[in-house]
């Protein structure tokens, strides 16, 4: 799987109802070739389905974190890409001083939201992590 490809992921996982017009400008290719890879992708497994996400199964997750991560060298845009392919992760902010970015992540359980910390650590140019657990929202804008 190359960049590409990890973008038209990404791309879809925001909102996998894109066209495919749509999800070639974003991509900067014809849509032949976003045809073309989609369908590769679901030939190799690599997409399997697709799904649909109610704005209820999106309000709270069980098991909240926030991922403050040191980028090292220039892999930046790379992370990001990364990052937005992960379902799981709910909003990514950059910020100033020590941490680069603050990534929030839901999931359903602890267990999946250490496997999901570990993926992230592994990206390459992440230089270091700390994570905070989410224990309760007193006030929040959405909803």
């Amino acid at each position: 799987m190359d960049d590409t490809d990890q973008q038209l992921i990404s791309a879809l996982r925001h909102n996998a109802r894109a066209s495919l017009s749509d999800l070639a400008i974003t991509l900067g290719v014809s849509r032949t070739t976003v045809r073309g890879r989609i369908e590769r992708l679901k030939q190799n497994g690599e997409i399997v389905g697709f799904t649909v996400v109610l704005k209820g199964e999106t309000a709270l997750d069980p098991v909240r974190g926030l991922m403050s991560l040191g980028i090292e060298g220039r892999g930046m845009e790379r992370i990001l890409r990364q990052l937005n392919g992960l379902r799981e992760v709910r909003a990514i902010h950059t910020t100033n001083g020590r941490w680069d970015l603050i990534v929030e992540i839901g999931t359903a359980t602890l267990e999946h939201l250490d496997k999901i910390l570990a993926q992230i650590r592994k990206f390459d140019g992440i230089a270091s992590s700390e994570t905070s657990l989410l224990l309760s929202t007193r006030k929040s804008s959405t909803g």
